[in-house]
């Protein structure tokens, strides 16, 4: 079972609620651009391109197994931060925050809060 939290979708969208996993994520370490793209997160990807560019003009005077690890490190915390960063997005496109569910998967929970909504 995982902790969902639940977002409604901002008045005037007929969007149904949308479940965030509080988890780390796998898409989000292995491919954090296209973690970006896919959920709009654009400020994030700047950031990961900043990131990149500074790592490889830093890589000359760390070192090879440095950077990697560097980045490394730096995937497996996009990873951690992925929920937040949703989360984060979506309460700033108008979406309110309705609450957190427990739920088997993210159907689940989003079922459970349109029970819930009635």
């Amino acid at each position: 079972m995982t902790l969902f939290a639940i977002f409604d979708p901002k008045p005037g969208l007929s969007a149904a609620p949308a479940a965030i996993p509080e988890k780390f994520s796998w898409f989000a370490a292995l491919l954090p651009p296209v973690f970006a793209l896919v959920h709009g997160l654009w400020l994030e990807l700047i950031g990961f391109v900043v990131t990149l560019v500074a790592l490889s003009f830093a890589a000359p005077w760390l070192g090879a197994d440095a950077t990697i690890w560097l980045y490394i490190v730096f995937a497996a915390a996009i990873g951690f931060a992925a929920p937040g960063l949703r989360r984060h997005n979506l309460a700033s496109r108008g979406w309110r925050h309705r609450g957190d569910r427990v739920a088997g998967d993210a159907d689940l929970a989003r079922l459970g809060a349109l029970e819930s909504r009635s």
